[in-house]
């Protein structure tokens, strides 16, 4: 099962989660209410800048109208050396207008109320040739020029002599700034900005560093509507802006306006405590309330008692969770507990280390009264063989006595055993060696026995096979390996991971003919190893004489014991 990531399971993370779900629909409902807001501030705009340009368009018309009265008006005042100074006069009078010009016939100026270029014609322009095949009025658009220094709108009224023929016209100079409506009472941004366009989409005239997206396809007809042409584009700079597109004259000069569009980012800095930016950091804060109340109010107790927990798994029941007094009442109780269950184990593990150590003095005096009557037994059996006369029947006592006293030593070992689980094989092994090599009624022998022993701890219930086995082949090598003179016998136990091997190799007659006959001594041996799940084998050793081996698998490591408990003075934590 995959492992799950600690802090998908910490309170303090579940908490904050809690938290941040419950308060999850506010933030919804802020940024829902930013949305719309954000929406109707959108159209609101739109629509002032509809208005915006629809007011431009209905100033430019108004002030062409105007226009075309005052010319009307001064057109006969504008002949011979009153021209300038009327013109001049006039200008002074109105207000948004640059200039104010008199052409003749041929189209060049006469006299003009500002300053003209030198030399200026407007022969073969397209206002000037409408006015010429009879158009009473025309308007175009001019850059700035050499009729006024900033973009205009150029409004033109034909004039005839008195035989009604074209005599030429008078101009009225609009500036295209004066038809920017006023940002504060039209709620534009600073940056707006007007400009005329003609029927092709191209820029005629427009205010000063103004900067316009071309128009989609099929401008003119959204234009020439009730409401005009509203789009959004970026200019050549790469700003985002909205246009608005509403008719001058007819459809061939159009005013457009245009503005930064307000994104949804700089709509948010403008209502940056509004919407979404409040919800959001009550959200924010929320979570980190409950991230640090969790941290200082749950977990810091929670790792407290971990620590407490973890010491007492250890065994040690001393330590007290004292600090456990400032936590909250639920963590109090729990730390109560925790004491309560120290204190009653430490009383259960007394009781138990009592009922331990009197069942160990009960054994260790069992296996003593044990010992004792098996050589009380090999007592009576040694008086038993004194009084026989038949040598076979002697030999038989002997051997009975030498097997009870090896179960004597087993007994003496576990007693005197600083744990009853377990018996040292080769301290038992020097004391039956020892006690197997002593001869007959206690009178020196000729044959000589050596040991070599590996370190190993036996189970007790391993240990009569084991010392049985020995005594069986120690005997036997004692009894029919050797002649009068005597000899040695090797006695090796060997320890290694893979198996334990118990070696019994004598110097003397070499293995008998009739090895291969069971005996009750063979008998006896091949009994014990089957005990032991292992095997035995009688072979010729290298130099003469006789090799038993006995082979069996090593013991089982014993499992790893708890670590005692620390019953000292109680100690604080």
């Amino acid at each position: 099962m995959a492992r799950r990531p600690p802090w998908s399971m910490s309170v303090r993370f579940r908490l904050g989660l809690a938290v941040a779900i419950a308060l999850s629909p506010i933030l919804a409902l802020g940024v829902l209410q930013a949305v719309v807001g954000y929406s109707q501030v959108s159209h609101n705009r739109r629509e002032d800048l509809t208005q915006a340009a629809l007011r431009s368009a209905a100033v430019a018309r108004a002030r062409l109208h105007v226009a075309s009265v005052l010319l009307e008006n001064v057109s006969p005042a504008t002949m011979g050396v009153e021209c300038a100074p009327r013109l001049t006069q006039l200008l002074d009078r109105s207000q948004g207008y640059q200039n104010f010009i008199r052409f003749n016939a041929e189209g060049r100026v006469q006299c003009a109320a500002a300053a003209v270029h030198v030399g200026a014609s407007v022969t073969g322009q397209a206002w000037f040739d409408q006015l010429r095949r009879g158009k009473n009025m025309a308007v175009q658009s001019e850059p700035a020029g050499p009729y006024a220094p900033v973009p205009s709108l150029v409004a033109g009224m034909r004039t005839t002599d008195d035989r009604g023929a074209f005599a030429g016209a008078l101009v009225a100079v609009l500036s295209v700034d004066s038809l920017r409506p006023e940002i504060a009472s039209a709620s534009l941004t600073d940056g707006a900005e007007v400009a005329l366009l003609d029927r092709d989409g191209r820029i005629a005239a427009a205010t000063q560093g103004a900067a316009f997206a071309p128009p989609p396809p099929g401008w003119i007809r959204r234009a020439l509507g009730p409401s005009g042409m509203t789009f959004t584009g970026r200019d050549p700079r790469g700003v985002e802006r909205v246009h608005e597109i509403v008719p001058l004259v007819d459809d061939a000069l159009f005013v457009e306006l245009s503005e930064p569009s307000s994104g949804i980012l700089t709509w948010a800095r403008i209502n940056a405590l509004s919407g979404v930016v409040l919800p959001l950091l009550a959200w924010l804060c929320a979570w980190a309330a409950v991230w640090m109340v969790a941290d200082r109010v749950v977990i810091r107790w929670l790792n407290y008692l971990d620590r407490i927990a973890a010491i007492y798994a250890r065994g040690r029941f001393s330590v007290r969770p004292v600090q456990a007094e400032g936590a909250p009442q639920e963590f109090r109780a729990l730390a109560m507990t925790l004491d309560g269950m120290a204190d009653a184990i430490v009383a259960r593990d007394l009781s138990l280390r009592e009922s331990l150590a009197q069942k160990d003095t009960m054994m260790r005096e069992i296996h003593h009264r044990v010992k004792n009557n098996l050589q009380v037994i090999t007592s009576l059996l040694n008086m038993q063989q004194r009084a026989l006369t038949d040598p076979a029947a002697r030999e038989a006592m002997s051997d009975t006595r030498q097997r009870i006293t090896a179960l004597a030593l087993i007994y003496r070992a576990l007693y005197q055993s600083p744990d009853l689980r377990s018996v040292d094989v080769r301290q038992f092994l020097e004391e039956l060696v020892a006690q197997l090599s002593v001869g007959e009624g206690g009178r020196p022998s000729a044959i000589r026995t050596d040991l070599e022993a590996d370190d190993l701890e036996i189970d007790p219930d391993k240990l009569p096979p084991l010392a049985l086995f020995a005594v069986e082949a120690i005997t036997n090598a004692r009894k029919h390996a050797f002649g009068p003179d005597g000899g040695c016998i090797h006695v090796r136990f060997t320890v290694t991971p893979d198996q334990v091997a118990l070696d019994v190799v004598d110097d003397g007659k070499g293995v008998p003919a009739d090895a291969s006959q069971s005996g009750v001594g063979r008998t006896l041996m091949n009994a014990f190893a089957r005990q032991l799940r292992g095997e035995m084998s009688l072979a010729a050793a290298e130099g003469g004489g006789a090799h038993v081996r006995l082979v069996f698998p090593p013991p089982e490591p014993p499992a790893s014991e708890p670590q005692p408990f620390q019953l000292s003075a109680s100690r604080n934590l």
